[in-house]
């Protein structure tokens, strides 16, 4: 390989990560489903004693 190449490949490897944290409209209201979901499970499936519930408080804080 050319050493072109492979600062080209170096490059894109190191730039990859920042593009991939980019968030966007699609993914901010893809998120707001995904909560909206939940809230309507915990509505019709309420979480199962205290331990689930603090499970799904660190799931949420994490997102």
């Amino acid at each position: 390989m050319s050493s072109i190449i492979r600062a080209a490949c170096a490059a894109l490897l190191l730039a990859l990560p920042l593009i991939a944290c980019d968030e966007g409209p699609a993914e901010t209201a893809g998120e707001r489903i995904d909560r909206a979901a939940q809230n309507v499970r915990d509505a019709v499936d309420p979480p199962n004693g205290p331990i689930e519930r603090v499970g799904r408080a660190i799931d949420r804080a994490t997102d």
